[in-house]
């Protein structure tokens, strides 16, 4: 075991808590060269679609009337790195809920590390930032191994400081907030008394669309929101050939930015079909199903611009999914991050997120913190038109790896 501030110096920080505002902006340089996804497991990528999905059906179900955002990529990544200071039951249910169970942690990490290259170097014309960090109190002795995967694999920034300092959560919210280009200002709100560590995954996304919206063709619309009311909000509108799907339940439609590495994806249920039916019918074969199925087709899209921000406690969710051992403070097991007593738990999974949509393309950012405490060929089709003027689920996915990078549903825009 060692002390954190003997793990590989240059990139093991110190910063002067009394200034949280001069911490540098400099990020670590790292000489990693993009690589093909041929190179990354697709067992990560399969995992990482069926945790993306569950998670996402899991906070529609606590949450259908109000407008969601998730990141599924920045949950996983906070939630990845610390699992490799999990041992015995609290491992097993992470790899369950994770969807990791035929996977080595070595293979994990492996795959991480591939993935954070390839989906940050795709598109030159897509800004993609994957930013990770752990945050170790001051004083504190942590396990050699678990340090240095996490910087090695990662990327993650080191950094000690001292948690007991009045603004020591400021501290850690400007890394946030830089790494998410000003869009999400805090991600932590208090530190308890027994906190020993953060880790926190931050993402920043910015796309043009392949083929901008003219402004002069957003108007004022009638948008129905999912209790019934009806308001004008501008709608973007435009032409040309899309992949499109349409099935029973929905109108899909796929806007892709850049050189088309990166889409966002709109599923627009039918005038009959509830959102609700949609999210039901939502598992990561129906979602990769619906992959397979868009087609190009010429047609109209009539899309609402927006501007979201939202935030979650992932407690009680992760719990659901299976989780529930690594907040129990007696029976949670990260002897791999500190291999001396105290016991350690999980205190909190937070998360937010930032999206706004409008004629140019898309921005968005996403943080996730959790908190470890001590305890004891092409044929001839017809136009299809799409007026999104009602409730409907969307998604930011990488096509490569198949990563869904942000996904959501907007019942009020």
């Amino acid at each position: 075991m060692t002390a954190i501030g003997c793990i590989d110096d240059s990139t093991v920080h110190s910063p002067d808590v009394s200034d949280s505002e001069d911490i540098s902006e400099d990020t670590p340089s790292f000489d990693s060269q993009p690589i093909s996804s041929a190179s990354i497991d697709p067992q990560l990528t399969a995992a990482n679609t069926k945790f993306a999905v569950k998670l996402f059906s899991q906070i529609y179900r606590e949450q259908s009337d109000r407008n969601i955002l998730i990141s599924p990529a920045s949950v996983a990544f906070a939630l990845a790195m610390t699992y490799n200071g999990a041992s015995g039951e609290t491992q097993a249910a992470m790899a369950r809920t994770l969807e990791l169970q035929e996977m080595s942690i070595e293979e994990v990490n492996n795959a991480y590390e591939a993935l954070k290259s390839t989906l940050e170097n795709l598109d030159e014309n897509v800004q993609l930032a994957i930013a990770n960090a752990l945050w170790a109190n001051l004083g504190i002795d942590f396990n050699a191994k678990f340090l240095n995967d996490t910087q090695k694999f990662y990327q993650a920034e080191v950094t000690e400081i001292d948690f007991d300092r009045a603004n020591a959560p400021a501290t850690i919210n400007n890394w946030v907030k830089q790494n998410t280009k000003g869009k999400i200002d805090s991600i932590i709100d208090r530190i308890p008394p027994d906190t020993i560590l953060f880790l926190i995954n931050a993402i920043y996304f910015k796309g043009d669309w392949s083929k901008p919206f003219e402004r002069e063709a957003t108007t004022e619309q009638t948008f129905t929101s999912i209790n019934g009311n009806q308001k004008q909000h501008p709608l973007m509108s435009q032409t040309g050939d899309y992949q499109y799907l349409e099935n029973k339940l929905f109108q899909g439609v796929s806007l892709p930015y850049g050189n088309g590495q990166f889409s966002f994806y709109i599923f627009l249920p039918k005038e009959d079909i509830k959102l609700s039916q949609v999210v039901d019918g939502l598992n990561d074969l129906s979602w990769e199903t619906w992959m397979s199925e868009f087609i190009l087709k010429p047609g109209s899209v009539r899309v609402p611009k927006f501007e979201l921000e939202y935030e979650i406690v992932l407690n009680e969710t992760l719990k659901t999914l299976g989780m529930k051992v690594v907040f129990d403070r007696d029976r949670a097991n990260f002897s791999k991050i500190r291999t001396s007593p105290p016991n350690l738990a999980i205190d909190r999974v937070k998360h937010k997120t930032f999206i706004e949509v409008n004629e140019q393309g898309t921005e968005a950012a996403a943080s996730t913190s959790v908190g470890v405490v001590a305890t004891s060929a092409r044929e001839i089709q017809e136009p299809f038109n799409m007026v999104v003027d009602r409730p409907f689920l969307c998604a930011i996915r990488e096509n490569r790896t198949g990563t869904i990078v942000f996904m959501g549903s907007i019942v009020d825009p």
